[in-house]
This record gives structure tokens, C-alpha cells and sequence, in this order.
């Protein structure tokens, strides 16, 4: 839904997409009563996609990038789709299904990127009215790594802030001033969103991949600088520690609605 997301290199996005919990796809389907379809948007490699068909019995899972699809784990029960810019939104919601069709739309970790009022107008009109569900969740924080490393985390996010493009929306609160026009389901709300957490294991070439997916990485490198660069790189070695592998938890947050009637 945002053409500058093209740039992002493919390899470091998908090394940086954090596994999602199990459990979060469980109590989002205890909410839609059909099970039938469920629309998964900005998928990247499907990480999420193959998560909710364990509990759907099909998911269309789209997104703008030919080369991240390209490399997405294939599923018998997702359907992945590329979903270019230039697409209309009645092509789109020819190829999802129709009006009134989706039971779960979900977005992982890529709701800042979205033209939001053209991308809410498109699930209303997909939702099942009553019994559609909306989620969308991101992850703005870590600890549980020490303080050193929670500081470099910050201070590096300070750094990046700079060169976050005009239409990407700052989440870093924590999604709560996130427009989201929909009624709670007992999932967060709007301004109210639900705090969950990501516990992890990650070695430390893991933990770049992750910092290199930020959408600011990849624009500080479209202006010529390197946000990790070799000193960048040496820093966040050491405030990582001398332990290869590190858990880490990542402080998500979840808003979940419903169409308004």
C-alpha cells in the first residue's frame, strides 16, 4: 500500500519478520463465528498468513512486492496475491472474494505504511456484516535483553526517526493514536490498544535483520547513509553481549473491531 517500500532489500526484510504468537490467531478467530476466508495484507513472506489458516479454511494474503511474494512459504490453504498500486479497489475486491466476504482481515506489523482511509473503505466494504473481524498489532519496543541493549535500541530509533518518510505513520506509541473507525470486539480500541508480548530467541545477525526492515534504515540509505554502518554495527555488538543467542521480548500492541453498523 506504499510504493517506497519497494527499496526495502528483500533478504533483510524477511530475516527481520518476528514470528508472530500462536495463540494471538486462536483468540482472534474465537471472535468472527465463520471460519471460511480470512484476508492477511502487506504479508511480505506470509509469516502471519500461515498462522490464521490453522483456524480459517482459506486466506488470501497479499501484497505490493513481487520479490518479497516471490519468496513466501507456500501453504495449501494461502492464496498469495500481488497487489500493485495501480490496482482499483474493485479489482481487489474482485480477486478477494467480493463485498461482504472476509470474516478476518489482519495486518502484521505494517498498518504505518497503509493510506488508511482508502485501505478502512476497502474493509468495510469486505467484511461479513455482522461477524467480520479487523486486527492489526506492532511491536514498538524490547526488554529482557539488559539495560545496555534496551538503551541501544532506543538511542538507535532516535537516530533513525529522522528519516522516516512523510507518509509513514510514527507507531511508536504503541498504535494509540492510530485512527481505527471500527467497534471494539474486546481486543483493544481505538486509542486503547492491547498490550501483548513477543518472547524470542535471536542471535545477533537476527537482531540486525530486524533494525535493517525498519523503513527508515531504508531510507537514510536512499539519501546515502548508512544507520548501520561498520561503527553502527560495533556498538550494538557490544551493548548485544558475548552470548550468541539472546532472548529477547518484543512489547507488541493489538487493536481488533468490527464494522460499525
Amino acid at each position: 500500500m506504499a510504493g517506497f517500500f519497494d527499496d526495502l532489500e528483500v533478504d533483510d526484510y524477511l530475516e527481520g519478520r518476528i514470528k508472530y504468537v500462536d495463540e494471538w490467531y486462536f483468540m482472534l478467530s474465537v471472535f468472527t463465528p465463520d471460519h471460511a476466508r480470512a484476508w492477511d495484507v502487506g504479508t511480505g513472506n506470509g509469516v502471519a498468513a500461515i498462522g490464521i489458516a490453522e483456524y480459517y479454511e482459506q486466506v488470501i494474503a497479499t501484497d505490493i512486492s513481487e520479490a518479497e511474494l516471490e519468496q513466501a512459504v507456500p501453504h495449501p490453504k494461502v492464496t498469495y496475491i500481488h497487489t500493485p498500486l495501480s490496482m482499483t479497489d474493485e479489482e481487489l475486491i474482485s480477486k478477494l472474494g467480493g463485498e461482504g466476504s472476509i470474516d478476518l482481515v489482519t495486518v502484521a506489523q505494517a498498518i504505518h505504511l497503509f493510506d488508511l482511509p482508502r485501505f478502512y473503505s476497502l474493509v468495510n466494504r469486505l467484511l461479513k456484516k455482522p461477524g467480520g473481524v479487523i486486527a492489526v498489532w506492532g511491536y514498538n519496543n524490547i526488554f529482557g535483553v539488559g539495560p545496555p541493549l534496551e538503551l541501544a535500541w532506543k538511542q538507535f530509533h532516535e537516530t533513525a526517526l529522522p528519516y522516516r518518510h512523510p507518509h509513514v505513520r510514527d507507531i511508536s506509541d504503541g498504535l494509540k493514536t492510530l485512527p481505527f473507525p471500527f467497534e471494539a470486539v474486546g481486543i483493544g480500541a481505538e486509542g486503547d490498544p492491547m498490550p501483548l508480548l513477543i518472547p524470542t530467541r535471536s542471535s545477533f545477525e537476527g537482531f540486525l535483520g530486524v533494525l535493517r526492515s525498519w523503513t527508515e534504515v531504508v531510507a537514510a540509505k536512499d539519501q546515502g547513509v548508512d544507520l548501520l554502518s561498520e561503527e553502527a554495527v560495533k556498538e550494538l555488538h557490544s551493548a548485544w553481549g558475548t552470548d550468541l543467542i539472546q532472548p529477547i521480548i518484543y512489547k507488541t500492541y493489538m487493536i481488533a473491531g468490527e464494522p460499525r453498523l
